[in-house]
């Protein structure tokens, strides 16, 4: 059966004519399905007859919450959703004064295998549907209450290992009779998979490339990110200056910042140096603790001298505000905990 909410207004209008129905009918439930309702008897205003015909063609599942934290520290709150095969996704609601930003999860588990990140923790189990990112920015918003304002794909998973689904979610919740939000309120972070830079520059969707870069060479990078194997950090800002230059929108380096491993003068240095070389903003990123983990956070000591280098050399450089610590929010914490509780996949 196919999955109805994966389908853009258009492609459901295209399904519908071919079962006799008319194309304003798609647009109906495309509205509904963007509502939350969690079966097609929901859809009050459409015909019992084709009702009956979506029951028999297409598929419709709305996640269940497994649990659900919020922060008595920001209000930040950490859902864990249970999926439709049982598999479980992170998605965290996070409020800011320019308004509510969700981060989302685009696969179940990861196989990218960085080195200080628990989301990557037993591998990649499967992707995301476009349907199931979808939900946890629209049933984050209906569970909270807090109008959603920002997307960032920076949850569970690498967004640029899910391509077409990625791109899928992107045209559905920029859809004007969907969730509507602008491209340039979204921000997709990767870890540098520099093969699917051009072809997403070629989309030129208006979002903001989020690098993960974390280390500036080669060395450091390729043991905190087996990614950067075979690639480098050469060809990553090659990759960086090509999007660039095609898009015209300015590039996020995230950068955690580990205890005696990345935050150096010398790591300084050369960060500042590949960010002027590509326009880029620097986000630095306070370590919160995993677990399963050795590494520990940067000293303030260590973080300040590291700020003022990048400043000195021209860089415009910002400190993520640390929200939720209290809740597990770091990429795959939670369904970590779950699964070790629970012997979930």
């Amino acid at each position: 059966m196919k999955n109805i909410k994966s389908m853009l207004p258009e492609e459901i209008a295209a399904d519908f004519e071919k079962l006799g129905e008319p194309k304003y009918r798609a647009k109906q439930v495309y509205k509904w399905l963007n509502r939350g309702v969690g079966s097609f008897e929901e859809m009050s205003d459409i015909p019992k007859s084709l009702r009956e015909k979506l029951e028999a063609e297409y598929s419709i599942y709305k996640p269940k919450v497994i649990k659900k934290q919020v922060s008595q520290i920001d209000g930040t709150i950490k859902y864990l959703w249970e999926l439709y095969d049982g598999n479980a996704v992170e998605t965290v609601v996070m409020s800011y004064k320019h308004g509510n930003t969700v981060c989302v999860s685009s696969q179940v588990g990861c196989r990218q295998g960085c080195a200080f990140c628990a989301s990557t923790i037993g591998g990649l189990v499967r992707c995301l549907e476009p349907s199931e990112i979808l939900d946890e920015v629209l049933f984050s918003q209906l569970d909270s209450g807090k109008t959603i304002n920002n997307i960032v794909l920076m949850g569970i998973g690498e967004p640029l290992d899910n391509f077409d689904n990625v791109v899928k979610f992107l045209k559905l919740v920029n859809n004007p009779d969907g969730m509507n939000i602008g491209m340039r309120h979204i921000s997709l972070s990767t870890c540098g998979l520099v093969e699917k830079f051009d072809e997403l520059a070629e989309l030129d969707m208006q979002l903001t490339l989020s690098v993960s870069l974390h280390a500036p060479d080669d060395e450091t990078r390729s043991k905190l990110m087996p990614a950067n194997r075979g690639r480098g950090v050469e060809a990553l800002m090659s990759a960086c200056r090509r999007y660039y230059d095609k898009t015209g929108r300015r590039i996020s380096f995230e950068y955690i910042m580990i205890d005696g491993v990345n935050d150096t003068e010398y790591h300084a240095k050369l960060l500042s140096k590949h960010a002027k070389s590509v326009c880029a903003h620097v986000n630095l990123i306070p370590m919160n603790h995993v677990e399963e983990r050795e590494f520990r956070p940067s000293t303030a000591g260590h973080m300040k001298a590291f700020i003022k280098i990048l400043e000195d050399n021209g860089v415009n450089v910002t400190v993520r505000r640390k929200l939720g610590g209290d809740v597990d929010a770091s990429c795959g914490q939670l369904r970590r905990k779950i699964e070790k509780g629970k012997g979930c996949r």
